[in-house]
């Protein structure tokens, strides 16, 4: 089977994996992105059976949750991902758990969001494929979307939750119903245990599905947990997606500028440059370094309006017309981290030339080439 799937960010990021919830696409994921994209490169894909990820030979019968969860290792390997962050939410968090369970050494922080354990019963979900088998997905629509927002949210965001009720109709019937199998027959209540990884689970204090006690049991039998309540129901990503990117952020960086700095920091300039500036720390420099981490990588590098590839572009322009040298090809080897090409930087310089001078020009010139020889790069 072939995923499709989505990969945005620059390429020294370490990725963030979201899984989606059953009924759902990739694009619910969307509001989240631009807050987390300073900090990861972003992998979004559609569930087996949902979106570009169906098969026309889907049928009715069921998958397993290991099954789905093979798909994200195979789609991992694939893009040559070896190790990843992961957030799953719903039936995204049964697969969490599969994989935390099975692959522990892929992850380095998994979230569960909205899950259990176990979810449902055999007769629930039975039912619920009989009825979309005979009915179609209008038949069970309306109660999907009073069951994932708030009264409140569905009130005051019409248009999201028309989106969103759009993107649940175009569920393909037999792929829903086959990821319906595979919810009704996982159960981790057993093997929690062995589920090593570093995880967060996170709940809606109105989630009718996946309520708080579920969300405590987990919390409760994975060893390195905690739990986060949010509140919302169901998507609770959806109906909170800048406090749900804060909690995810705050969880797989850290929750103070310095720790979002350094992480910035060392994805943007590389782990050996960051290395050799904090082993010449020392008294007379220990504030303007920690004055660099905390408020230029920490406040305004994770901003989520400007990419770092459009950082990379800006920085590298000023420090022409500045003229620092020694900074501005510390930037250069910044800017092919940040995924920026040979050919841009050269319009860059091409552009300097006509507003700081032909000497500034000149001398950026010569500077890049450095770089570009020094890293083997072909032009």
């Amino acid at each position: 089977m072939k995923t499709n799937y989505k990969l945005q960010g620059t390429p020294n990021s370490p990725v963030l994996i979201f899984s989606n919830s059953l009924g759902s696409e990739m694009m619910m994921w969307d509001e989240l992105v631009p807050h987390v994209l300073p900090y990861f490169r972003v992998l979004q894909y559609d569930t087996r059976g949902h979106g570009g990820s169906y098969e026309e030979s889907s049928s009715v019968e069921s998958y397993t949750i290991g099954l789905l969860g093979q798909d994200v290792i195979d789609l991992m390997d694939s893009l040559g991902i070896e190790t990843a962050c992961y957030c799953g939410l719903s039936m995204g968090g049964l697969i969490g758990q599969w994989l935390g369970i099975h692959y522990p050494n892929r992850f380095k922080k998994i979230v569960l969001s909205n899950t259990g354990a176990k979810i449902g019963n055999d007769e629930r979900w039975n039912s619920r494929i009989e009825t979309i088998t005979q009915q179609g997905m209008q038949a069970i629509v309306d109660d999907t979307m009073e069951r994932w927002f708030t009264e409140s949210f569905r009130q005051q965001n019409p248009q999201r939750v028309a989106e969103t009720k759009a993107m649940f109709l175009r569920s393909h019937v037999a792929g829903y119903a086959a990821c319906c199998g595979a919810i009704r027959d996982a159960d981790f209540r057993e093997t929690l245990m062995k589920l090593s990884v570093e995880t967060l689970v996170i709940t809606g204090d109105e989630d009718p599905v996946t309520n708080v006690e579920q969300a405590e049991f987990l919390a409760k039998h994975i060893p390195h947990a905690s739990l986060k309540v949010l509140n919302a129901r169901h998507l609770a990503s959806t109906e909170l997606p800048q406090e749900y990117a804060q909690t995810l952020i705050d969880f797989l960086v850290g929750n103070t500028a310095f720790e979002k700095g350094m992480h910035v920091r060392r994805s943007v300039l590389g782990e050996a440059h960051v290395d050799k500036a904090n082993a010449n720390i020392n008294p007379f420099n220990a504030d303007f370094q920690s004055f660099i981490t905390n408020y230029a990588w920490g406040e305004i590098w994770t901003r989520p309006d400007l990419s770092k590839h459009n950082r990379s572009l800006i920085t590298l322009a000023m420090l022409i017309a500045l003229n620092r040298k020694t900074e501005f090809k510390m930037h250069v080897r910044a800017a092919f981290n940040n995924g920026v090409t040979v050919a841009e930087i050269k319009e860059i310089i091409m552009h300097s030339a006509l507003y700081c001078g032909l000497p500034a020009a000149n001398e950026a010139f010569h500077t890049a080439q450095e770089v570009i020889n020094e890293l083997n790069i072909t032009t």
